[in-house]
């Protein structure tokens, strides 16, 4: 995928997939990863993306450590995973120090290959939540002189596990976009398949929006036509219930994904679409080139197949190179 002439790769990261600055540092690397020996994720050929950052410290529901950063459980209370399902559902709520206690850190800017900075605003009211965004802009440029690297900012739409109702953001996005305009830099919308594949075509033709990200998690009880609750868990009440119910990642993302894809190609959005959700083998490509995807993502097969990641990037370059 190229942004306003910086090509930023076949394949990317699911944002939080390798945390807010990729993994590199021992105090942020997801400690349970350090046990698995030849099993470690690799992320290699990968384009790194950020783990979501609110404004403002978010609590969230895993605890971190004092630094902010890392988290302080070894195998978080709000995340639950189903190794032989393929399945991950969590409700981690966006835990973190807040924007520019991570700029202060001055690791972004130390990055030499492109990448993406995921960000969201999750204030309680339209009002707030433009406030936040012209605060991260004013932030993103008070900082960008130090930065080795182009970066894109990906704007999160799309994570449920915040307590807010995300179907509303969606009439957000182009006033948002209005505002981040000013930054000059690639811009790129993140939505869940519950956005109105219609209404994202529209926000699409803003001059400032240059890709499409499609999707995030889908969180407990939506969709309950394509998703059988029920079946998957075995109850209809969730696992993580004293957490907000979480949302869900893995296989049966993929079929949604598609199938968005295929109705936003129909209502003629024509900007390029990072695609991924339910990616857990390299075949899982195929379809998602073949419906118009530009490009893809992966976030939950490095917790349940991580050994499946190198051939996925290899099937990545021969498919959207």
């Amino acid at each position: 995928m190229r942004m306003r002439g910086v090509y930023y790769g076949p394949i990317l990261d699911a944002s939080g997939a390798e945390g807010f600055f990729g993994g590199r540092g021992r105090e942020e690397e997801y400690r349970y990863r350090r046990y698995l020996g030849p099993f470690k994720p690799n992320f290699a050929g990968i384009t790194f993306v950020s783990k979501t950052s609110t404004l403002l410290l978010n609590k969230g529901n895993a605890p971190m450590r004092s630094d902010g950063i890392t988290l302080k459980e070894l195998f978080p209370k709000c995340i639950k995973v189903y190794f032989r399902q393929g399945m991950i559902l969590n409700a981690m709520a966006l835990p973190g120090p807040g924007f520019e206690a991570l700029l202060e850190m001055n690791r972004w800017q130390k990055r030499t290959e492109p990448f993406l900075i995921s960000v969201m605003s999750i204030g309680k009211t339209p009002e707030e939540r433009l406030a936040e965004t012209r605060e991260f802009m004013r932030l993103i440029l008070k900082y960008r002189p130090d930065f080795k690297a182009r970066f894109c900012v990906q704007k999160n739409y799309s994570c449920t596990n915040v307590g807010m109702d995300t179907s509303c953001l969606i009439d957000e996005v182009r006033a948002d976009l209005d505002i981040l305009e000013e930054l000059d830099i690639a811009l790129m919308p993140k939505f869940s398949v519950l956005a109105p594949a219609d209404k994202v075509k529209v926000i699409s033709e803003h001059r400032a929006c240059d890709a499409i990200c499609i999707s995030n998690t889908v969180h407990w009880g939506d969709l309950p036509q394509r998703i059988n609750w029920k079946g998957l868990f075995g109850s209809d009440v969730s696992p993580l219930a004293e957490f907000g119910d979480g949302a869900l990642s893995g296989w049966p993302l993929l079929p949604l994904t598609i199938e968005w894809i295929v109705i936003a190609r129909a209502h003629g959005l024509k900007k390029p679409i990072y695609a991924g959700g339910g990616i857990l083998s390299a075949k899982n490509l195929v379809p998602l080139r073949d419906v118009g995807a530009s490009s893809v993502f992966i976030g939950s097969v490095a917790t349940l197949r991580p050994w499946r990641i190198q051939k996925i990037v290899k099937e990545a370059r021969n498919l959207f190179l």
